[in-house]
This record gives C-alpha cells, structure tokens and sequence, in this order.
C-alpha cells in the first residue's frame, strides 16, 4: 500500500475515533448530564420529589435491572414509590461513584440526537440516629434522546449489582 492509502486509511479511522469519542467533563453535553443524573438521583431517587425524574422518562420507558428484570414507565414509577421511597426509616441512597460518568454523543447526519450516558453509582442506607452505610455498586447506562429540544430517558440498564 503505498504512504497515500495509509495516510486516507489512518486519517478515516482517526476521524471516526474523534466522533465517536465521549465528550469532555467541560463540554456543555457532560453538564447537561450532570443535571440529569441530579434530577434523576438527587432530587428524585434520594428526596423522592418523583416528578422531576417522571419528566425526564420517555412514554415508552424501558427499565432493564439485573436483579428486579424489565419495567416499563408505570412499573418504573410504581417501584420507585413503593421501594425507593416506601419506608424512610430505611431509605435508600444512590451517589454517583467520583470520576465514572462519561457521556457519547449520537448524531444523525451531523445533528445531535441522542446521547448514551454510563458510569458506575454506589448505594447507600440512611437510617435515623446511624450513620450512613453502603450496601453495594452497580453499573449503569443509559440512551437518552431529544424530544421537542428536550432531553429524556428512553431506555436505561442497570447492571453488575453487588455488595460493597
């Protein structure tokens, strides 16, 4: 092959590379995500103000787990109501592990559609008059699209559950 061929050939694959790169922790797509994972865990996960995180669910929601299996929106928001926040004397809490979340960017024809959004979240128990402890990790991601410029949930994976 000669150096014109290798240079188009490593050129193509560099260009893909950079395109399919996840964005940088600055990038206003990152900040946007760190809200998202922030009205989806913080307000909505550990506060159970569930409204912000339903708004952010698309009608056709699917929620894959590896322990509690498929779930749809309205099994979604029926199990955050009666697991998450269905007895606080013994409430759960998800922080985001430090440094784990990365965001993917998906175009269509050059247009920014979508996005694929993993990282790894610890989980916690508060009780009242204890300390809080942590009960376990998993991995998460998931494919968040645009709709009506704004960005929801379609689809979310929640996986390598374990202890501590």
């Amino acid at each position: 092959m000669n150096i014109l061929k290798w240079s188009l050939l490593f050129g193509i694959f560099g260009f893909t590379s950079i395109i399919g790169a996840q964005v940088p922790v600055t990038s206003e797509l990152y900040k946007t995500f760190e809200k998202t994972d922030s009205l989806m865990f913080e307000v909505g996960f550990n506060n159970c103000n569930l409204q912000p995180l339903e708004d952010l669910l698309t009608e056709d929601l699917e929620f894959y787990h590896d322990v509690a299996g498929i779930q749809n929106k309205n099994e979604f928001m029926t199990a955050m109501r009666a697991n998450i926040c269905g007895a606080p004397e013994r409430k759960p809490i998800r922080k985001l592990t430090p440094n784990t979340m990365k965001v993917y960017p998906l175009y269509n024809n050059g247009v920014l559609y979508g996005a694929i959004v993993e990282g790894k979240h610890d989980f916690f128990i508060k009780e009242p008059n204890k300390a809080l402890y942590q009960t376990g990790s998993a991995l998460f991601s998931g494919l968040w699209i645009k709709v009506e410029e704004e960005w929801k949930v379609k689809r979310i994976y929640s996986y390598h559950h374990g202890a501590k």
